[in-house]
């Protein structure tokens, strides 16, 4: 199955979640999208939700339905609990870092700027979203990068770096301190369904 090029604002607005982290697609219209969208009053059965947590969760991380299955199994093997580490492994990919360090608006743009090849992991060039980091990587941008009015833009936006990330905004560079705790991980979001979901 190939990755979802659609309307990420109508999938917010079915799913009931801002996919893109902004908010800007709930605000005009905090409803299913379609004629019936404001009055619409269907009952979920326990496989609708477990399958609703799931795509939201890939649909956030814009991942098609193969590698969000690899990386659920791979959490599998971890110590742990399963669906923590499910989460802990998605926000260590290196786009998901880049949208959180604020070098991207959204984690669409994250992931265009590491597939141009404008992002670098310890001085080398890493052109690769999926591409995992470890606890003490750096990642910046090549210099030519670094006036790209996108990355200006979104670094004056941004005004929070999660801790278990540090940014300096005058080298336009960061590093991945530690792996995050779920507390850090998007909260909207309950991974147990989705082991749930593929437990069946």
């Amino acid at each position: 199955m190939a990755r979802f090029t659609g309307s990420i604002w109508k999938k917010s607005r079915r799913l009931g979640i801002s996919l893109t982290g902004t908010g800007k697609e709930l605000e005009r219209r905090p409803y299913a999208p379609g004629d019936h969208g404001p009055t619409q009053r269907k009952k979920i059965s326990e496989y609708g939700l477990q399958l609703q947590e799931k795509q939201k969760l890939r649909y956030m991380y814009g991942i098609n339905e193969r590698q969000f299955r690899t990386i659920f199994e791979r959490a599998g093997k971890l110590r742990g609990v399963h669906g923590e580490n499910f989460m802990i492994l998605l926000a260590s990919r290196l786009d998901a870092v880049v949208y959180q360090m604020g070098l991207a608006r959204t984690r669409r743009q994250a992931r265009q700027l590491v597939n141009h090849g404008h992002v670098t992991v310890d001085g080398g060039r890493v052109d690769i979203p999926s591409y995992h980091l470890k606890p003490g990587q750096t990642i910046g941008l090549r210099e030519k990068s670094r006036n790209l009015d996108i990355v200006k833009e979104a670094v004056e936006v941004n005004n929070f770096v999660p801790d278990y990330l540090t940014f300096d905004e005058e080298k336009m560079e960061g590093t991945f301190v530690r792996f995050p705790e779920r507390s850090e991980l998007p909260a909207e979001i309950n991974e147990q369904l989705i082991v749930e979901y593929y437990s069946r």
